[in-house]
């Protein structure tokens, strides 16, 4: 029964504390080495070309990292700008993975790019180019990969490929991951006419490279040949490099001393790094590895690119790399004069305070002035307009303003404005109508002032904050390397939330009607909801309460799912309901995404109600899903929330914060429909529910507890039928 005292008690329990704090990880540091990059990048191959160093990568945090195909490059390792690289579709399909990749210079002259796909199979893909940075042409009209899913054996899926050049001039590739369960390693000869083509390939045997995981990478010291790789998992704080090394590129290899030899350091500042490459500068050498962002995102995949020096004991041998937020510092003369805007004072028309059960942390304000590409300014909501206001503490010269938004490969529409005095501003830059991505963004005008405002008025992708890495301000013109602009987007600017309740389905306010085939939506979205399967009112004897009776069917509604949960949208999803019998799986209560419009991690999202991994909040995948710290009890009245306001998903059973977790989501809301009682692919709810409303907002805590109380269902008569 539902007592009358029973949301007082869970009013009082909402405050107690429920959870662990973590502890601070300190990654705050002026003008800091690490992260090099300003994002989230993964699986980083670094090269030098001329005389300029160029870093291909992974677009992370992102539809399980597939972000468009980027390149940085930099004449000091220090000043980096991001390139979109153009590379054909498929003839089937466009590409939407472009892992992993690496780079090789053929005899001809030529740049090969490689990398790695899984949505025809998991192959490895070439194409060629003239530069270094594309444009790209496949290497294989008919898109035949390079090295295909399945080779060197059966079942053998063909990722995170390596190329190698020994001192002969033969190419070799080393490529496999999940190799602990799928047979190790492997290896085979590039074609180096072709360059498409393999031979001589095997796999290594799993005794020759002790626990791996992914990642493997090639190198020559000496007369030895150092196979490194990534061991344990990348999800976590496990994950690790480690070598093994022999006498041919075919080894035999031996495990060598001092594994694993770059791990998470003991203050987790460097939390789980692996995936990497290593640059030779003269005796010198440096691996450029990714470890996981701070506040760490949900998954592991909201990884940074990092550098740090790496030292050999002999040709056999590497010391344990000691992994720091410095860097490895100016290593190579720089070109660019000194920021002005160096921890120079900030204020911001709000900043994001992220609080969950495992972290209390500011997105400050100051954040944007350090110099450091582990910490940003992040505003307090994905709302627009917001501002940052930097006091440069005198009136000085500006003719250059670099900011480094939070994603390099989306727009931001902002302008920017200077003044004097803090108080009369003139425009700086206008680009509210921008549609350019890039980072940095570089606007040039000679002026004098004390203060600079950064006004951020919306963004490509929905649910995406205003969010600057860092902003750097010089009072002299320099050199930009190769001076690229990406391709303008023709995507509309993203829809802002309506701040509304788009769904209300209440069936205390509905005749009762035990055969039922419609219901009409309340919310703001309007609409009916249909019945199809079993789906019936009923009236719970044991609580009388009436509800909807989900036993093989659900409700779907005859309207498209707003733009305004598209991608990364907030949204609250709230719902009484009493489950009979809580399974290990499926029991979803509400979806609104194509759970196979990407067939990726985050780019689904649902509430659901199973005692299993995505007992909560299905993503797809157990890395991503949340589930329930605490089941909620079955044949019980319980009042379930799903809130996600564009960085922290929580979980509320009966007024108390049960889980949650930092994520980015990509949820895939064209042509879905928004299903009541079971996802797009089945996965029905057998058992009861009173009512549910849908909100595209993250409700806060009293505003969940509030409309706790008022949507509470109530004991009533049975209806006569």
């Amino acid at each position: 029964m539902i007592k009358k005292n029973l949301f007082f008690v869970h009013y009082l329990l909402f405050f107690i504390v429920n959870g662990f704090a973590q502890e601070k990880v300190n990654v705050t540091m002026s003008n800091a080495g690490n992260p090099v990059l300003p994002g989230y990048f993964a699986d980083p191959t670094i090269k030098k070309f001329g005389d300029i160093y160029y870093i291909y990568a992974t677009t992370d945090n992102e539809m399980l990292a597939s972000g468009a195909p980027t390149v940085w490059y930099s004449k000091d390792l220090k000043n980096w700008y991001n390139h979109i690289m153009e590379i054909p579709s498929f003839t089937a399909k466009p590409i939407t993975n472009f892992w992993a990749p690496d780079i090789v210079v053929g005899n001809d002259g030529k740049y090969y790019l490689y990398f790695g796909n899984c949505e025809i199979g998991c192959n490895i893909y070439g194409y060629v180019s003239d530069t270094p940075i594309g444009p790209w042409k496949k290497l294989d009209e008919n898109d035949v990969p390079v090295i295909s899913n399945g080779y060197p054996r059966e079942g053998f899926p063909s990722l995170d490929a390596q190329f190698f050049r020994d001192t002969d001039g033969k190419i070799y590739s080393y490529w496999g991951t999940w190799v602990h369960y799928n047979g190790g390693y492997a290896v085979g000869e590039l074609n180096s006419i072709t360059m498409k083509d393999m031979s001589n390939s095997k796999n290594i045997p799993l005794s020759q490279t002790p626990a791996p995981f992914e990642a493997a990478y090639m190198m020559k010291k000496g007369n030895k040949y150092i196979l490194m790789y990534s061991g344990a998992s990348c999800h976590d704080e496990t994950y690790n490099v480690r070598y093994s090394y022999g006498d041919s590129p075919y080894g035999p290899f031996k495990e060598g001393p001092n594994n694993p030899i770059l791990s998470t350091t003991e203050d987790k500042t460097t939390h789980g790094p692996g995936h990497h490459s290593v640059l030779e500068d003269g005796n010198d050498y440096y691996i450029v590895y990714h470890k996981h962002d701070y506040p760490m995102t949900r998954g592991g995949l909201a990884r940074q690119v990092c550098i740090d020096k790496m030292i050999f004991e002999n040709d056999s041998t590497i010391k344990a790399v000691i992994p720091t937020a410095k860097g490895i510092g100016k290593i190579v003369k720089s070109e660019v004069p000194e920021n002005i805007t160096l921890n120079a004072k900030a204020t911001a028309s709000s900043y994001y305070h992220l609080q969950s059960l495992e972290y209390d942390y500011k997105y400050q304000p100051s954040f944007a002035t350090d110099d450091n590409n582990a910490t940003m300014w992040k505003a307090g909501n994905n709302s627009f307009p917001q501002d940052l206001t930097l006091d440069l503490g005198s009136v000085k010269e500006i003719k250059r303003i670099m900011t480094q938004f939070e994603f390099a490969s989306y727009y931001y529409q902002y302008t920017l404005e200077y003044s004097k005095d803090g108080k009369t501003w003139e425009l700086y830059a206008d680009k509210s109508k921008n549609r350019t991505a890039g980072s940095p963004m570089i606007d040039d005008k000679s002026v004098s002032a004390r203060f600079l405002k950064l006004k951020v008025l919306g963004t490509e992708k929905t649910g995406l904050y205003a969010a600057v890495w860092n902003i750097k301000v010089y009072s002299s013109l320099f050199e930009i390397p190769l001076q690229l602009e990406n391709k303008k987007s023709t995507i509309e600017p993203s829809v802002a939330s309506a701040h509304k309740m788009l769904l209300d389905l209440d069936v205390n306010s509905e005749k009762y009607n035990s055969s039922l085939t419609s219901i009409p939506n309340k919310g703001t979205l309007g609409g009916i909801f249909t019945k199809t399967g079993e789906v019936s009112i009923s009236w719970d004897k044991e609580d009388k309460i009436k509800a909807v009776n989900f036993k093989n069917g659900a409700l779907i509604l005859n309207k498209p799912t707003p733009k305004s949960l598209a991608w990364n949208g907030s949204y609250s999803v709230a719902t009484w309901v009493k489950n009979p019998e809580v399974d290990k799986e499926g029991e979803v209560l509400a979806s609104w995404c194509d759970r196979s419009k990407y067939n990726l991690a985050n780019s689904y999202n649902a509430l659901a109600y199973n005692s299993g991994h995505y007992g909560a909040a299905p993503h797809l995948d157990g890395h991503f899903d949340m589930k329930y710290n605490k089941v909620p009890e079955q044949n019980k009245w319980h009042y379930h929330v799903l809130t996600f306001d564009g960085v922290v998903e929580k979980i509320y059973v009966d007024g108390v914060l049960d889980n949650a977790q930092n994520m980015m989501l990509s949820s895939a809301v064209e042509n879905a429909k928004i299903i009541i009682g079971a996802s797009d692919i089945g996965e029905n709810y057998s058992g009861l529910m009173a009512s549910l409303k849908m909100y595209d907002y993250a409700l806060s805590k009293e505003e969940l507890i509030d409309l706790m109380k008022k949507s509470a269902p109530k004991a009533t008569k049975e209806p006569s039928k």
